[in-house]
């Protein structure tokens, strides 16, 4: 056989495979119908710990990832932590010009005449829960800056991934948050390396794992269609409203704790789309909800 002919019957069996799988899973199906129906951009994927069981719809496209990669960069500071670079209750000094205005702040909010030293413990949970966007570039300057955190997330086997831009730098100029991206696929894997101890040593992943089940941002995103009390560790991303009346990203990252104590890992991403915050985040909880249903089912 020729081997043009050979790629031909490769490639036709492997759409044929493709399509097969979406007509005779349930959950594929219900994912595609949900994003079907929505005015947006949408990646999804969740991958199923106990049997590695994956179903994704856009699974490896870009997205920018908006504060999702507050995620990125905690891996990054608490493995120097891990190497004796940092200690976790170590004193940062947060100066005044640390304190940006025109962001997202509660460590501003709680300090704004700033000049005073932190514990590193508490940058992190406000950057992470918080998701602080000053908390965010202090860490990037503490490890040396974005370069750092993407070289580092590039060494655990990540590829799809690009962290290019400060907070700051995205606030400045609206093109920057698009360099910042990852597929949900590899997002997903991020978190099962996470998950499985491939990255951190036990105290500083335990303390990680914590202060994501501690997140307060985007209650209706992963967590809001689950059942009441499902554990979910998360850390979720906002670009906000342009002024086109556009919402570039809007995302969330997490590991959901089932009934039964196994795992799931979820990343969805809803990006260039102008409805609104609440339709947003139902989109993501739908597709979680979905995801979570057939794990019970």
């Amino acid at each position: 056989m020729k081997r043009n002919s050979f790629l031909f019957l490769t490639l036709t069996a492997s759409v044929f495979s493709s399509a097969l799988f979406a007509q005779t899973n349930p959950l594929q199906q219900k994912l595609d119908s949900i994003v079907r129906t929505k005015k947006a951009d949408v990646g999804f994927s969740v991958l199923y710990l106990e049997n590695q069981k994956v179903v994704s719809v856009n699974g490896d496209k870009h997205y920018p990832m908006q504060s999702v990669y507050k995620f990125h960069l905690a891996l990054a500071v608490l493995n120097q932590v891990d190497q004796g670079k940092f200690s976790i209750d170590q004193k940062i000094l947060v100066k005044p010009s640390d304190l940006l205005q025109d962001t997202w702040s509660p460590i501003r909010d709680k300090y704004p005449n700033g000049n005073v030293e932190l514990p590193l413990s508490e940058i992190l949970k406000y950057t992470v829960s918080e998701s602080d966007n000053n908390g965010c570039d202090i860490l990037f300057r503490l490890i040396g800056g974005t370069g750092k955190a993407h070289q580092f997330i590039k060494k655990q086997g990540i590829k799809e991934i690009s962290i290019t831009g400060t907070e700051e730098e995205m606030h400045k100029d609206d093109q920057v948050q698009f360099r910042n991206w990852t597929t949900p696929k590899a997002a997903n894997q991020l978190l099962k390396k996470f998950w499985e101890g491939k990255v951190l040593k036990k105290a500083t992943g335990d303390f990680l794992m914590k202060i994501m089940e501690e997140t307060v941002t985007g209650p209706g995103k992963i967590k809001g269609l689950l059942p009441q009390g499902t554990v979910v560790a998360h850390k979720t991303g906002n670009s906000g409203v342009n002024k086109a009346g556009i919402i570039s990203g809007s995302n969330d990252i997490g590991i959901v704790t089932l009934p039964n104590g196994k795992k799931m890992l979820i990343s969805a991403f809803v990006s260039m789309t102008k409805e609104d915050d609440k339709e947003v985040d139902k989109i993501i909880a739908e597709l979680a909800k979905a995801a979570f249903d057939e794990a019970v089912k």
